[in-house]
């Protein structure tokens, strides 16, 4: 096994891990209808990665604002299961293919940006429902 050290790296995680989370019966069933364009998503995630764990600035967008509109085009139905699976995907995914420093990092960040997206759309249902 080796590391994550270049673009192709983060390019075949992330095609990797998408593929589990369209097979997923719980999560796929949340991404299909929302992602029109695959290829286009590869990359756009692919830049979202790329800028976190190398720090190059290839992403601009707003993850946060996106996992509000998936929840709410949801009727609010994400929840801690769908976190739970999704980071469980991501280090299978990631321990599958590689290991190191990196790969770490990347599992970290995940975690953290899990929970971060978790507690905001939690934060933005209640805001919802405040109007």
């Amino acid at each position: 096994m080796k590391g994550i050290n270049t673009r192709d790296d983060i390019e075949l995680l992330v095609r990797t891990f998408y593929k589990q989370v369209r097979q997923d019966e719980l999560l796929g069933p949340v991404f299909e209808p929302m992602i029109k364009d695959w290829e286009a998503h590869f990359e756009h995630l692919t830049n979202f990665w790329e800028s976190n764990l190398f720090f190059r600035k290839t992403y601009s967008g707003d993850p946060l604002q996106k996992h509000i509109d998936v929840d709410s085009y949801h009727n609010g139905t994400i929840n801690e299961m769908h976190f739970g699976v999704w980071i469980n995907l991501w280090y299978k995914t990631v321990d599958e293919l590689f290991e190191g420093e990196v790969a770490q990092i990347a599992k970290n960040r995940a975690r953290n940006m899990g929970t971060f997206i978790h507690l905001k759309i939690f934060e933005a249902r209640q805001k919802r429902k405040a109007k």
